[in-house]
């Protein structure tokens, strides 16, 4: 199916990966959030919203995916790469609240953040124009979205091109190891959708979708991996090269994708690839 994404509205789920938030330096941002559980994810937050006008959040109508460029920002430089997984999903409401999501496809996804202590929203680190974030042109269909679907057999990898060297810039690691996921994420993201409240560093979601006129689709990731300590200690230049892979793990290992990556083959069956160029 062919996806019209700029109507989609975009959201993303921050602190779904055990220790990513730490290293982030993102973690003091939501010490006051109550979490039902320890580990649980702390909020979502939305990167593209189609029709919303504000003033204070004039970037959020401003789509900002791309499938192979990064443009680094004219303020602020601490930029960094969050590998992560995408879902789109069909979104179902009932007397203007969100009472189902349907996931449809997922792919590879780069949430370049801008780390801005001085940001009061998440999303003011997330959006910074058009081609300022990443989603694969390869997206792959979801069977069922549970321990036994298909996402559970993919891993993400990523890496950093700098001056003709690779570096590893997150962990290799399994998409099941997302804290929350299949329908208890989903549950999680609906009460969110309906519920979260405009309380710093988080945005109330029905709002937005209300500007949006209540779209038929969104687009969400769901968390990006923890870092290497290369990834944790540098940021990106323009010049630089990042590759986020969510590979079928069945099929490849992870020292036969990062071959892959270092040779640029990486449109083999089974492989979400997104290669975005910083400039």
């Amino acid at each position: 199916m062919a996806y019209d994404m700029t109507k989609m509205i975009g959201l993303g789920v921050a602190g779904n990966f055990a220790g990513h938030l730490e290293q982030a330096g993102e973690a003091d941002s939501f010490s006051h959030v109550e979490v039902k559980e320890t580990g649980a994810p702390k909020a979502i937050f939305p990167f593209y919203v189609p029709g919303y006008i504000h003033d204070d959040f004039s970037f959020l109508p401003v789509f900002p995916l791309s499938s192979d460029t990064i443009v680094f920002p004219e303020e602020g430089d601490n930029l960094q790469l969050e590998p992560e997984v995408a879902i789109v999903c069909r979104v179902s409401y009932t007397d203007g609240a969100v009472s189902k999501l349907l996931p449809l496809h997922f792919g590879a996804y780069n949430d370049c953040s801008i780390r801005n202590p001085n940001a009061r929203k998440i999303s003011q680190k997330k959006n910074w124009g058009a081609k300022t974030k990443g989603l694969s042109a390869t997206l792959f269909d979801i069977d069922v979205f549970d321990e036994g679907g298909v996402m559970n057999r993919y891993r993400i990898a990523s890496y950093l091109q700098r001056d003709n060297e690779f570096f590893e810039y997150g962990i290799d690691s399994p998409v099941s190891g997302y804290s929350y996921n299949h329908s208890k994420l989903l549950e999680w993201v609906i009460d969110k959708m309906n519920h979260q409240q405009d309380e710093d560093p988080m945005q109330a979601i029905t709002p937005l979708l209300e500007a949006a006129a209540y779209p038929d689709f969104t687009v969400i990731s769901i968390g990006a991996t923890r870092y290497t300590e290369f990834g944790e200690t540098h940021f990106l230049k323009t010049g630089d090269r990042t590759f986020v892979a969510v590979y079928d793990a069945r099929r490849y290992t992870p020292d036969q994708i990062v071959d892959r990556i270092k040779s640029g083959d990486l449109d083999g069956e089974g492989i979400s690839a997104l290669v975005q160029d910083i400039i």
